[in-house]
């Protein structure tokens, strides 16, 4: 009965739209005004004691096992139940206080290896059956929400190497290349000496086999290596995409310094990485299941650290609609693959992506993250950059 009335209480107080519950004793409730499109489907009772320690956790684990699960409300019914959460000012979590204070984390250049490879290592073939054509797994930029996922893909590559003003000829490193999209862009389009970095054995054998493949081996090169141990610098254009969050809090510091100490006066980098506009946080299941040793940076922090390593900012965008649109891609591409990633990795793998995909397009969708591009020089006195804005849209 006890246990009843704590979810009782946690459904009244944690959507902004009306929900059907239906309990694990068959009984059905109706929370909010309105017609429910979404149901709650509690087929077991997560112990309160779990709930209250951590509820991310719990909650998670509870629909990996298929203890709960999700209906109704369109295409991505995970993604609208929990965009509701976040949007949701009364939520009964919040008021709980069951955020906890940011717990120390390890990030030696052994366990980011560790890290990084628990999940860029899974293999190619699964990263192949849901990203798209290019393999890149960040977000895209999208000139239309309807956009094929390749082209809003190559257009991101394009918005970010338009926005370094590159010129033939230069150095270019990108810090966490992932399959190479961006880096081999830069060397065949741009006419650049190329190097990316990467702590997954599955990325740098793939970009290896690329660079082969497009007889870029006079341009380009990738280096299985952690960003902190690079010193064949310096170089004109630095990318890193998507790689801060992983360095953790208390190396984000010493990222933003590494990469100005990279990086030659007067030279440029584009720095795009998942953020917080309210502060840092982290995320229980999320750092268990899917991003080991992960950490989101808030905004303020972020400025802090470019200021403090001498960079100055030259350029902010915000990208959070577009990421929210590049998970429901990807969703998509990954239900349409279901069956053929359960077979090979299990049932309740293939739920635990599914719900880290749609869990992150509602956590942007609703604001309670961003992804900003921070582009940045090192000058003393102004920079090499045009005036205005218009040479990225030319």
């Amino acid at each position: 009965m006890l246990e009843k009335q704590f979810y009782d209480q946690m459904f009244a107080h944690s959507f902004n739209i009306p929900i059907t519950v239906q309990y694990w004793d068959h009984t059905t409730k109706t929370y909010g005004e309105g017609t429910p499109s979404l149901t709650i489907h509690l087929r077991k009772a997560v112990p309160i004691k779990a709930l209250l320690k951590n509820a991310s956790l719990a909650l998670g684990e509870a629909y990996m096992r298929g203890d709960i699960d999700v209906t109704g409300g369109g295409q991505f019914p995970l993604q609208a139940l929990l965009t509701a959460a976040y949007e949701s000012a009364g939520s009964f979590m919040r008021n709980k206080k069951l955020i906890r204070v940011i717990p120390k984390q390890s990030h030696t250049e052994k366990k980011s290896k560790a890290d990084i490879q628990a999940h860029y290592d899974l293999g190619n073939d699964f990263y192949k059956l849901w990203l798209d054509d290019t393999m890149t797994y960040s977000c895209a930029y999208f000139d239309d929400w309807d956009d094929d996922l390749t082209h809003a893909q190559q257009n991101k590559v394009d918005h970010i190497l338009r926005k370094l003003d590159l010129q033939p000829g230069r150095r270019f490193l990108d810090i966490g290349c992932g399959w190479g999209t961006l880096m081999l862009t830069a060397a065949k389009r741009y006419h650049l000496d190329v190097t990316g970095i990467t702590l997954s054995q599955e990325q740098y054998d793939f970009v290896n086999e690329r660079i082969q493949a497009l007889g870029l081996q006079d341009h380009a090169r990738v280096l299985l290596e952690d960003y902190r141990e690079l010193t064949d610098g310096p170089y004109d254009y630095i990318t890193s995409i998507g790689m801060f969050e992983h360095v953790g809090q208390e190396n984000l510091g010493l990222y933003f310094k590494d990469v100005a100490k990279l990086m030659k006066t007067g030279g440029s980098a584009l720095i795009h990485g998942i953020t917080r506009q309210q502060g840092g946080a982290t995320n229980a299941w999320l750092n268990k299941y899917i991003f080991p040793g992960g950490y989101i940076p808030g905004l303020s922090e972020n400025i802090t650290h470019i200021i403090d390593a001498n960079l100055q900012v030259s350029d902010l965008e915000p990208l959070r609609r577009h990421y929210q649109r590049t998970l429901e891609h990807w969703d998509e591409n990954f239900n349409a693959h279901r069956n053929v990633i359960q077979q090979k990795f299990g049932y309740s793998f293939t739920r635990m992506w599914d719900v880290y995909l749609q869990a992150a397009a509602a956590s942007f969708a609703s604001g309670n993250i961003d992804v900003i591009q921070y582009l940045v020089t090192k000058a003393p006195s102004g920079t090499g950059l045009p005036l205005t804005r218009d040479y990225i849209y030319a």
